[in-house]
C-alpha cells in the first residue's frame, strides 16, 4: 500500500533504517518515531501531508489534534499468520508454538477493539481495502483510494506497483497448520 501511495505522487514519511529484504522486496517504508505513538503522540505532527505507516495496535495513539485519513488493509487472518511465520522463517527465527487458532481470535480481538476506538474519533476517516482484491484488480483498488485520499494521484503508477507474485500465503493455497 505505501508503495502504492508514494507512486501516486504522495510523499512519505520514513527513515530508511529497514531496508528492503527477502521477506519484502520492494522495502518497508517504516518511520521508527510511529512505534512510540503512545509516549509521544505529538511527533505524527511530522507526518502532516505525509503518508505513513502505522500499525493497528498504535491508532488508538494518534492524537485528535490532526484529521487522519486511514487506509486499512484487511488480509483473511490465517494468511497474515502464515505470512509471518514464513518470514520469522527465511530471517532463521523461531516460529512461537502458539497454535494459530489462538492467534487469530487474539487478532479477532483486536480488530474488534480497533473499530471500538475508530467508531468514535470523528477526526479519523477510514477506508478498509481487501488485500485479495488489490492484488486481483489494483487499477480499480487505486481509483478508490485516490478517491478517498482526495489528492490528484497517478492511478497507473499506483496500479503497476502491485505485484503480484509477492502474493504468497494465500488462504486457498496454504498447508494446514496447527490450530
Amino acid at each position: 500500500m505505501m508503495q502504492m501511495l508514494v507512486a501516486g505522487g504522495l510523499p512519505a514519511l520514513t527513515d530508511g533504517l529497514r531496508s528492503a529484504d527477502e521477506n519484502n522486496p520492494k522495502g518497508y517504508f517504516e518511520w521508527e518515531p510511529a512505534k512510540a505513538l503512545k509516549q509521544e503522540p505529538e511527533t505524527i505532527t511530522a507526518g502532516e501531508g505525509k503518508v505513513v505507516k502505522i500499525i493497528s495496535a498504535l491508532l488508538a495513539h494518534l492524537p485528535g489534534t490532526h484529521e487522519y485519513r486511514v487506509v486499512f488493509m484487511m488480509r483473511p487472518l490465517e494468511e497474515v499468520v502464515a505470512s509471518q511465520n514464513r518470514m520469522l522463517e527465511r530471517m532463521g527465527k523461531e516460529v512461537p508454538r502458539t497454535p494459530t487458532g489462538a492467534v487469530i481470535t487474539a487478532f479477532q480481538k483486536h480488530l474488534k477493539e480497533v473499530d471500538g476506538w475508530l467508531a468514535n474519533k470523528p477526526y479519523v476517516l477510514m477506508l478498509r481495502v481487501n488485500h485479495a482484491d488489490v492484488v486481483a484488480r489494483p487499477r480499480e483498488a487505486a481509483v478508490a483510494i485516490a478517491e478517498f485520499v482526495g489528492a490528484p494521484l497517478s492511478i497507473d503508477k499506483m496500479a503497476a506497483q502491485v505485484e503480484r507474485s509477492l502474493y504468497r500465503e494465500r488462504a486457498g493455497s496454504m498447508s494446514p497448520t496447527a490450530s
